[in-house]
């Protein structure tokens, strides 16, 4: 899955743009994917200008995933 895949399911599942970011960044109360300087990508929860509990992931497929399961469970 990339980035694009995850947006689409995302929207298509009615889910509320403002509680998730795709782009990074420190929005706040809200999930978000990003991809990292060293080409790595995180998935992380923003709260506050803070990053809590980051995963860290190679792959943008295993961080989309990553995000899939644990935002919509």
């Amino acid at each position: 899955m990339k980035v694009a895949d995850l947006d689409a399911l995302l929207a298509k599942s009615n889910i509320p743009p403002d509680s998730y970011c795709l782009t990074g960044g420190l929005p706040n109360e809200c999930y978000c994917l990003e991809q990292l300087t060293n080409g790595k990508w995180q998935v992380y929860y923003s709260e506050r200008g803070l990053r809590t509990g980051p995963m860290e992931f190679e792959t943008e497929g295993e961080a989309c995933d990553y995000f899939c399961r644990n935002f919509m469970a």
